[in-house]
This record gives C-alpha cells, sequence and structure tokens, in this order.
C-alpha cells in the first residue's frame, strides 16, 4: 500500500515537471514582430514621430557599414533636432555595424534589400522604430566629375539611407565646412520628409510646396529647400524599384555650396517658419 502511494507521488511529480517544462518553452518563444507598419510610404508616420499620441519613445537604429559610423557630434546634433520639432524627448541610439556589400554603386531596390537582411529594429509597444543605413558606396548614376552626387535619400516611412562616403569625399574638398556639417544637413533635411514636409503627410497650412521639385519648399534658406534636389539628384527622384520610390535625392554639391555660403563654420540649415507651422498643425513641438 506503501509502495502504492509512493509510486503514485512520483508519477504526479513528475507530471509536474513535464508541465512546467512545458510552460517554460512555451513563455520563451521569441515575440513574432510586425515590420508591416515600419515598410509604409514615406510621410506616413509623420504625425506618429511628431506626436506622443501612439508612441512617446524613438529607437534610432544607426546601421553602418563598418569604418563608416557617424560622428558622434552628428548624432548629438540629430537627436538635439528631433527634439526641437517633436514632443519625443525619449530618444535611444542603437548601432549596428555591418560588413560592406561590396558594391560599386547602390540602387534602390539594393538599399532595400540590405534592411530587410539587416534591420532589427521595429515598432514595439509605444516605442517607434528608425532605421538609417550609413552606406559606403555611392548612390547608383552618381558622377562626382560632373558634380552629379546624393548624400542621402528616403525611401520608407521610417527608412533612409545616408552615402557617407561621399559626404566624406565632399567634405575633404572644402576645409571650412566639417563632415560633421554635411552629415547634420543631410540627416536633417531627410528626417524633414519623415516629418511628412513638404505635403508629404502633413499638410501644409500655407502654400509653400514648389512646383518644380515637389514635397520640398519654396521659400529661401529652408532645410527643404527645392534647391538641395534639383541640385544634382533631380533626374532620379521618380526613380522606382518593384514600386519602392525614393521621395527624395539630396543634391550633395547643393549642399555644400549652401553651407558654403554661411558664416559659420559649424552652421546648420534649419527648418523655415512655414515648415514649422506645418509640423506643429500635424502634432509637432
Amino acid at each position: 500500500m506503501k509502495n502504492s502511494k509512493r509510486l503514485l507521488v512520483l508519477m504526479s511529480c513528475v507530471f509536474i515537471l513535464i508541465g512546467s517544462h512545458s510552460c517554460s518553452k512555451e513563455e520563451a518563444q521569441p515575440k513574432e514582430i510586425n515590420k508591416t507598419p515600419n515598410l509604409q510610404t514615406t510621410g506616413d508616420s509623420a504625425n506618429d514621430i511628431l506626436s506622443n499620441t501612439n508612441f512617446d519613445k524613438i529607437l534610432i537604429e544607426i546601421a553602418h557599414v563598418s569604418g563608416f559610423r557617424p560622428r558622434e557630434q552628428t548624432i548629438t546634433q540629430f537627436t538635439d533636432f528631433l527634439r526641437q520639432y517633436t514632443f519625443k524627448q525619449n530618444i535611444a541610439v542603437q548601432y549596428l555595424e555591418l560588413e560592406s556589400p561590396d558594391e560599386e554603386d547602390l540602387t534602390l531596390e539594393e538599399i532595400s534589400d540590405l534592411e530587410i537582411e539587416n534591420r532589427t529594429a521595429y515598432n514595439d509597444g509605444k516605442t517607434l522604430a528608425i532605421y538609417i543605413y550609413f552606406a559606403d558606396a555611392p548612390s547608383e548614376g552618381d558622377d562626382m566629375s560632373e558634380g552629379l552626387v546624393t548624400v542621402g535619400a528616403v525611401y520608407r516611412n521610417t527608412s533612409m539611407i545616408i552615402y557617407e562616403n561621399t559626404i566624406r569625399r565632399l567634405a575633404s574638398q572644402n576645409p571650412s565646412i566639417s563632415v560633421t556639417d554635411v552629415e547634420s544637413a543631410t540627416l536633417n533635411h531627410e528626417f524633414g520628409h519623415l516629418f511628412g514636409l513638404v505635403n508629404l503627410g502633413s499638410t501644409p497650412v500655407n502654400d509653400h510646396e514648389d512646383l518644380e521639385a515637389p514635397n520640398h519648399c519654396n521659400v529661401v534658406g529652408c532645410l527643404m529647400r527645392a534647391e538641395l534636389q534639383l541640385g544634382g539628384g533631380a533626374s532620379k527622384s521618380t526613380t522606382e524599384h518593384n514600386g519602392l520610390k525614393a521621395s527624395c535625392n539630396l543634391s550633395g554639391n547643393t549642399m555644400m555650396r549652401l553651407l558654403q555660403s554661411k558664416t559659420s563654420k559649424s552652421y546648420t540649415v534649419d527648418l523655415d517658419s512655414e515648415c514649422v507651422l506645418d509640423l506643429r498643425a500635424n502634432g509637432g513641438r
């Protein structure tokens, strides 16, 4: 009788252990990531970036080829820019070092493929994720000898590329302009499009969109000025690959001329009052 009771107790313990082990296995299953909200059209997340209604934190994933990580001063200025125009005060930055894709130049489709392969940060709860790739190869169709180069582009609602090698080459040609100057101006301009500027998710309060360069501003001196695209990347502004479109190809040479025209070495081009008005109307600061 006693032996039967002991056997019953032992069998119960075994079942409990098996049940506990099964629960642990279920709890250890990785959380399924819904990538769809981060793979929309440029400007679709403008309100989510500007306001704290749905997300109160931004996670910026800086993916960079080894040796092409942006300057720390650049990232500090960039996050200050975000805090200036959005209600996001909780901003985190994580770095993802990658091997070079060993390409002579990068097409939009290749840039998208690299993101799909390497991106790890996606929206999670109240955290909105942004992916920025710093490349070691130039944009497809660039011609440095002809002065036609692109330093940055946006192609999705939370995705952009910075052509870091091109930025460094441009900055090396002018001792009065630093790499940080060009990196900061490029990042801020492209992120302006993620803010929904101009008429790209944030509806203009007053008409200031340039008719010759859609989604760019016609106000002289503005960070979103149309000439920053028309100066070098206009022919590529409507480039599409499998339905994927670059909403902006930022002209490196025009950006350099704009920076050079300023007296302060560390000058960063800023948004004009019309663009700021648009951001505030769409939930910005």
